[in-house]
């Protein structure tokens, strides 16, 4: 759980980076490859502001990521990535006045619900150091684990 803090900047900069990406993607307008050098028209994308912006949120995004991967098991924190679609429905009700009905209220709530009952079965992951979660997946760590038993 001392991770927690890492895993939730990861859903927030992964939720950031997709309301980025919307944001510029809307300043665009309608995408069209009639007339134009695709390639061309993928880099007028691509270095667009909020879509650059978004693209590098995504990268900082994934940094983190990786770091919270390195600490805790997998079936652990990728989970939690599904509360960047709370943040984004949220965040797109107020900013891109999007819809947020009943159906979509009541799967975020079952996202939220689901999200509480992983971090609860995370809460042993603190007694169990990393390099006893992987050492079944890495032969030279069982080895060295049996020597020091």
């Amino acid at each position: 759980m001392k991770y927690i803090v890492f895993i939730l900047f990861t859903v927030m900069t992964n939720a950031a980076a997709q309301l980025m990406l919307k944001q510029g993607m809307m300043s665009l307008g309608p995408i069209s490859f009639e007339g134009v050098n695709p390639l061309v028209k993928l880099l007028q994308i691509v270095f667009s502001p909020w879509v650059f912006l978004g693209l590098c949120t995504f990268v900082i995004s994934m940094a983190s990521h990786l770091y919270v991967l390195s600490k805790v098991e997998l079936s652990f924190a990728y989970p939690f990535l599904s509360l960047a679609y709370v943040a984004v429905a949220i965040f797109a009700y107020f900013v891109f006045r999007e819809d947020l009905n009943g159906w979509r209220i009541a799967g975020i709530a079952f996202i939220c619900v689901g999200t509480v009952l992983i971090a609860q079965s995370g809460r042993d992951l603190g007694k169990q150091g990393h390099e006893d979660q992987t050492a079944s997946i890495m032969p030279d760590k069982i080895q060295a684990n049996e020597i020091i038993r």
